[in-house]
């Protein structure tokens, strides 16, 4: 059972409709026409995500036989090669389930050299793909089958493939004699694909119980596949689309014993609703204290996952909902929420037109490979860099960090855009609500690359309002990539230049620092924002 309990607004009428209009049994049934005749063609291939509680089971028994076999081979470190959707739904299933599963979506040499120099007897490589050019994807199966084969281990034995059917990934799978390959419902779309088995796959492996998960899915169905004024899922979509002026929605978790939902949610609804001009831009936050929980800011919706919503005064959290309901559940109610979102906002929540412009802009930098632009300046072990105009006249940090956020809109945010080592440099989080409380509006915070495969398409194809703080940084060592002309480092630098690259031509202002010395770099910034804090009479 999932609830979602709303406060502080009147969705009633949106909802009503919704209900007369039988958006949720039509969305049920795949009826590929809801979104209109130009979505027609690529929802009519993206829907059977509504009953993969039904159609995933005859993956379990593939996926238990198969654990069994590597645990009683000692091969108990799982680690995940995969991006986006690939990669954030297994995170939270793991994470929530309590197993460890090393999540590899980062092109960032000093995580690559990590993940390679963990315990390779033990460890089995999941590459999840739907097509299997995916460059980051490639690139560090590359990494693992010149790493195992110099460790004198079989590497074939060690990887493990999710793919689609008739894909040239599942095609190289079988000519290099990989271990299995799973093969996933091709008419899924990488960010509802949670219950596929590039969900399921490598959380299973790791030891997370999945056939609950597709129990709990299977039990919110009914709820949410109902024209009923009652539907969850209606609610939310409501919620989200149709709330006067607010395009923005803050997620927090509570009490819930979900484990990192925030992250998912937040590519879910970017990368589905971020286009033609439109879209909710979702803003994931850490814990209750989030500065944009408490704004006054009258374009924000607030959801916070709770343990029970019907025990939970919504009021008191001062968001717009509160929800709760097991994993599977909230997987399978904000899918169709977002759906449902689609229609209001007049969107196709399956495409993702803008996520290739970023895609190409590295591939032509990766091939021409030019020379770094120069800086403007440095300060510090940062080199500052910026588009067009944008440092006139500007020389320390400071006053080039003023100046982006002079150009923020009132109903703007700011998208903080981290090339960096994740868990190196984890203390650079605490400049998003840092950024937040200074500036009064939402920011977002993405690991680069992996952001690109979820909030990059809003970024480029939503609300025109974002103003954007490009971090990147000079690892002390790279790591090549097997049979490629380009490095690990080589790649990084053109995907992050790359999605520099197209969002100044499309008007976004873009601060770009490089830190020479990464974690000297992070906490020359996290100095400065506090200096700013103090002197802006803060604690």
């Amino acid at each position: 059972m999932v609830t979602v309990v709303p406060s502080g607004g009147d969705w009633s009428a949106t909802v009503d409709k919704l209900v007369a209009d039988k958006i949720a049994s039509r969305i049920a049934a795949k009826d590929a026409t809801i979104w209109g005749p130009e979505a027609e063609s690529e929802s009519s291939i993206r829907l059977n995500w509504v009953d993969l509680h039904e159609t995933s089971r005859p993956l379990l028994a593939e996926i238990e036989a198969l654990q069994a076999d590597l645990r009683a081979e000692g091969l108990d470190r799982i680690v995940l090669c995969g991006m986006g959707g690939s990669s954030l739904a297994p995170e939270v299933i793991t994470r929530t389930a309590g197993v460890e599963l090393v999540v590899l979506d980062s092109t960032n040499p000093s995580v690559i050299a990590r993940a390679l120099a963990g315990d390779l007897q033990r460890t089995v490589i999941v590459v999840s793909s739907k097509s299997g050019g995916t460059v980051e994807t490639d690139s560090q199966r590359r990494a693992f089958i010149q790493a195992f084969t110099e460790a004198g281990i079989d590497a074939a034995s060690r990887v493990v493939v999710v793919t689609d059917p008739g894909s040239p990934f599942e095609q190289l799978s079988a000519d290099e004699g990989y271990r299995k390959t799973f093969l996933a419902d091709p008419n899924v779309g990488g960010r509802y694909s949670a219950l596929t088995a590039f969900g399921l796959v490598p959380s299973a492996l790791a030891g997370a119980d999945v056939a609950e998960l597709l129990d709990q899915a299977a039990e919110a169905a009914p709820a949410l596949q109902a024209d009923s004024p009652d539907n969850p899922a209606l609610v939310l979509g409501a919620v989200l689309a149709a709330s006067q002026g607010r395009d923005k929605v803050i997620i927090a978790t509570d009490d819930s014993p979900i484990a990192g939902f925030p992250d998912w949610a937040e590519q879910l609804i970017a990368e589905s609703t971020g286009k033609n001009g439109t879209g909710v831009l979702p803003v994931a936050v850490k814990g209750l204290h989030a500065p944009e929980l408490h704004s006054s800011a009258a374009d924000l919706t607030r959801a916070v996952l709770v343990a029970d919503a019907q025990k939970t005064d919504a009021a008191s959290y001062i968001p717009s909902l509160v929800t709760s309901g097991s994993l599977g559940g909230q997987l399978l109610l904000w899918e169709t929420a977002t759906a449902v979102a689609g229609y209001l906002l007049g969107i196709n929540p399956f495409d993702q037109p803008d996520v290739e412009a970023a895609k190409n802009a590295a591939r032509a930098l990766l091939d021409a490979q030019p020379e770094p632009e120069a800086a403007a300046f440095s300060d510090g072990v940062v080199e500052v860099r910026g588009s067009e105009g944008l440092l006139d006249s500007v020389d320390t940090l400071e006053a080039a960090l003023d100046t982006l956020l002079g150009k923020l809109p009132d109903d703007g945010y700011l998208a903080v855009m981290a090339y960096l080592d994740s868990e190196r440099d984890e203390n650079l989080l605490a400049i998003r609500p840092a950024l937040a409380a200074k500036t009064g509006r939402p920011v977002t915070f993405g690991w680069g690359p992996r952001f690109l495969h979820s909030t990059g398409q809003y970024h480029k194809g939503g609300h025109p309002q974002g103003v954007f703080l490009q971090i990147t940084g000079q690892e002390s060592a790279d790591v090549d990539i097997p049979d490629r002309p380009f490095s690990f480092g080589t790649l990084i630098s053109a995907q992050a230049a790359g999605d520099a690259k197209v969002l100044a031509e499309r008007g976004r202002p873009v601060l770009r620092l490089h830190l020479t010395d990464p974690q000297a770099g992070v906490q020359q910034l996290i100095s400065l924002l506090n200096a700013h804090d103090k002197r802006d009479g803060g604690e």
